[in-house]
């Protein structure tokens, strides 16, 4: 079993939002959390270790993970998807990116009519 952690900034939307669409999928784990301490679920070293594969929102969030977890991140596969900050949560726009972009990078399909 996977487990993947999606990062964002304030937990909120984005990666809120791709944990809400794999979340019942048989192959994976998901979490999410984010990288402000405003955030809903600001990440933590667990977060990080518990993860096999990161995908985080903005090259940003990527960077402030691994300048604030250097140790934890060194060999942790982060990927960015490049998804700006202008949908809400479960944005229909926003939720078919997320069954596209983690699909393919996880080689997996999206079995779900969500």
């Amino acid at each position: 079993m996977c487990h993947v952690l999606f990062i964002c900034s304030r937990n909120q939307w984005r990666s809120p939002t791709g944990e809400q669409v794999w979340k019942n999928h048989s192959a994976i784990n998901v979490r999410s959390a984010g990288t402000s301490p405003r955030a809903k679920k600001t990440v933590n070293t667990q977060d990080i270790q518990w993860a096999d594969i990161i995908f985080t929102m903005e090259e940003k969030h990527k960077c402030r993970l691994k300048c604030q977890f250097a140790r934890q991140t060194r060999y942790k596969d982060i990927r960015v998807l490049d998804v700006p900050d202008e949908y809400r949560y479960m944005d229909p726009a926003l939720v078919q990116l997320f069954k596209e972009v983690v699909s393919m990078h996880l080689g997996i399909s999206y079995p779900f009519n969500a």
